[in-house]
C-alpha cells in the first residue's frame, strides 16, 4: 500500500488530494496535513445572515478553463454562475467613474479608454506613449519602473495598483511584468512597438464577449467540500509540519511528538512554510522560495438590510492616494443574482503589501475603518445585520521581478527529490484555476514516482 502525504488543505491541496485518488486507486493511503482547524485555504465559504457567502476568493477567471472543468468533473456544474450585467466603479481623483474598458490590468489600448479616469496631464502621457522609443525587453523587468516611465504616476496610482491590488494585494512597483502581464509581454516580445500597441491587441483578441469570472452557487467553499468526498483522504487538522527528511527511501514528516515515513510528499502551503519544509530535502529550491515575499489582507463582510441604498454596480475599487482604509468594495448581491434576495451582501477589502495600515486595528475597529469607507463612497450608513472580519496574513505571494526563474529553480530543484512535489499559488499564479494547475502537475508527478516503485523501507 502507498502513502501520500499532501501538507496543505486549501484548493492545491484539496485538488492534488483527488488527482492522487484518481490515479492510485482505493488502495492507496493518501493523508492530508493541514495547520489551521479547517480544509479550503483561501477558498473559506460561511453563513452570514443565514447566506453562505465567501469571505476569501469569490470567483475565478472563467476564460481560463481548470475551475470550470474540475467543477463539472466534481459534479458541480449545475452550481456554476457567471456574474450579472453590473458594472464595476473606480474611485480615482476623489471622484467615482464607471471602470474602463479596453485596458490590460489597467494598461490602455488607447488614450480613449482612460479618458474619465486620468486628469488632462495623465492624458497627454498615455497620448504620447506610443511615439516614445520602442519597448526592448531582454529579460524581466520591474512592472511599475516601466509604466511610470511611459505613461507616469497617474495612470500607475489611479487605475493600474487598484486592479492589481485585487490580485496580489500589491502594487506595480513590487512586481514583475512576465509574471504579473505575461500576456502583455508576449505581445511586446511578438514586436509590439509601444505598451500601447500591446494592449489594443490583446484587448482586440479577447472581445468574444464570454464570462470573464464564474463562482458556484452556495459558495467556493462547496467544492471543497466535493473534492474531499471524492478523494476519501485522511485528514489531520490542527497538525503543523514541523520538518521533512530524505530516507533511503520515500519521505520522513515531523510532526510535534511523532514523524510519519511515506512513499512521497506534495507540499501545497504558501512560499514561507514551503522554504522552511524544503530546507534540508531541496536547499536550493528552499533558497529560491526566500525570494518570494508574501503580502496580507483582510476581508469584512455586511449583510445589510434589503432597502438599503447600494449601488447598482458589482464593485468599486479604490485608487492609491484617495485617503480610505479599503482597497476595494464587492457589492455581492448586485453582481451575483444568486445572492440578490435577502439581505444585501457587501464585502470590504482592506490591506496592500507594505502598507499594513488599517490591518493594525482590531477587528471591531477595522469594521468601523470599513463602515467609514463604505458611507463616503456610498452614501449607505445602515447598521449591519450581521458583519465578519476575515484575516489573511500573509497569504497572497508577491511575483517580483525575476519571478519566472525562481519558480524554474524551484521546480528543478524538488525534481531532483524522488517523491516530492510542489503546488500552489506562489508558482504559476495566484487564481484558483492555477492553483488546480499546479496541483494536478504535482500529482501527475508523485504517481509517476511511486509508479517507478519508490516507497518507504518497511
Amino acid at each position: 500500500m502507498m502513502h501520500v502525504a499532501v501538507v496543505g488543505g486549501g484548493i492545491s491541496g484539496v485538488t492534488a488530494a483527488y488527482r492522487l485518488r484518481t490515479s492510485l486507486g482505493d488502495d492507496a493511503t493518501i493523508t492530508v496535513f493541514e495547520s489551521a482547524d479547517r480544509l479550503g485555504g483561501k477558498l473559506r465559504t460561511i453563513e452570514l445572515a443565514g447566506q453562505r457567502y465567501d469571505v476569501g476568493a469569490e470567483a475565478f477567471l472563467a476564460r481560463r478553463p481548470e475551475a470550470l472543468a474540475l467543477a463539472e468533473e466534481a459534479g458541480l456544474g449545475d452550481r456554476i454562475t457567471h456574474p450579472t450585467k453590473a458594472r464595476s466603479a473606480i474611485r480615482a481623483g476623489g471622484s467615482q467613474v464607471a471602470m474602463p474598458a479596453s485596458t490590460v490590468m489597467g494598461v490602455p489600448g488607447s488614450v480613449e479608454a482612460v479618458a474619465g479616469v486620468l486628469s488632462a496631464d495623465g492624458r497627454r502621457r498615455v497620448a504620447a506613449e506610443p511615439e516614445l522609443p520602442p519597448v526592448r525587453l531582454d529579460d524581466d523587468v520591474a512592472l511599475g519602473e516601466l509604466l511610470r516611465g511611459r505613461f507616469g504616476d497617474e495612470l500607475v496610482d489611479r487605475l493600474v495598483d487598484p486592479l492589481l491590488g485585487g490580485v496580489y494585494a500589491g502594487g506595480a512597483d513590487g512586481l514583475g511584468l512576465r509574471a504579473t502581464m505575461p500576456a502583455l509581454a508576449a505581445a511586446l516580445d511578438k514586436g509590439a512597438r509601444s505598451l500601447t500597441e500591446a494592449a489594443a491587441s490583446l484587448v482586440t483578441a479577447s472581445g468574444s464577449g464570454a464570462p470573464v469570472f464564474g463562482t458556484l452557487v452556495g459558495g467556493l467553499g462547496t467544492l471543497v467540500e466535493r473534492l474531499v468526498e471524492l478523494a476519501k483522504p485522511q485528514v489531520r487538522l490542527n497538525t503543523l509540519v514541523r520538518g521533512l527528511t530524505r530516507l533511503p527511501s520515500g519521505l520522513r514528516l515531523e510532526l510535534p511528538g511523532e514523524a510519519v515515513d511515506v512513499d512521497a510528499v506534495l507540499l501545497a502551503v504558501p512560499a514561507p512554510a514551503a522554504r522552511r519544509l524544503l530546507t534540508d530535502v531541496a536547499p536550493t529550491a528552499s533558497a529560491a522560495l526566500s525570494e518570494v515575499e508574501v503580502a496580507s489582507m483582510a476581508v469584512v463582510a455586511f449583510a445589510l438590510p434589503p432597502d438599503a441604498a447600494v449601488p447598482d454596480t458589482s464593485g468599486v475599487l479604490i485608487g492609491v492616494h484617495e485617503g480610505l482604509a479599503a482597497k476595494a468594495f464587492t457589492f455581492s448581491s448586485r453582481k451575483w443574482a444568486h445572492l440578490g434576495d435577502g439581505p444585501l451582501l457587501v464585502r470590504g477589502s482592506v490591506g496592500r503589501f507594505g502598507e499594513p495600515g488599517a490591518l493594525r486595528a482590531d477587528d471591531e475597529e477595522l469594521v468601523k475603518l470599513v463602515r467609514a469607507d463604505l458611507a463616503e463612497l456610498t452614501g449607505v450608513t445602515a447598521e449591519p445585520l450581521d458583519t465578519h472580519v476575515m484575516r489573511w496574513g500573509g497569504g497572497l505571494p508577491q511575483y517580483g521581478v525575476g519571478h519566472l526563474a525562481v519558480v524554474a529553480r524551484v521546480e528543478r530543484a524538488v525534481a531532483d527529490v524522488p517523491g516530492l512535489a510542489v503546488a500552489g499559488a506562489a508558482l504559476h499564479g495566484v487564481g484558483i484555476p492555477a492553483c488546480i494547475a499546479t496541483a494536478g502537475a504535482a500529482a501527475k508527478r508523485v504517481t509517476s514516482t511511486v509508479a517507478r516503485g519508490a516507497g518507504v523501507p518497511k
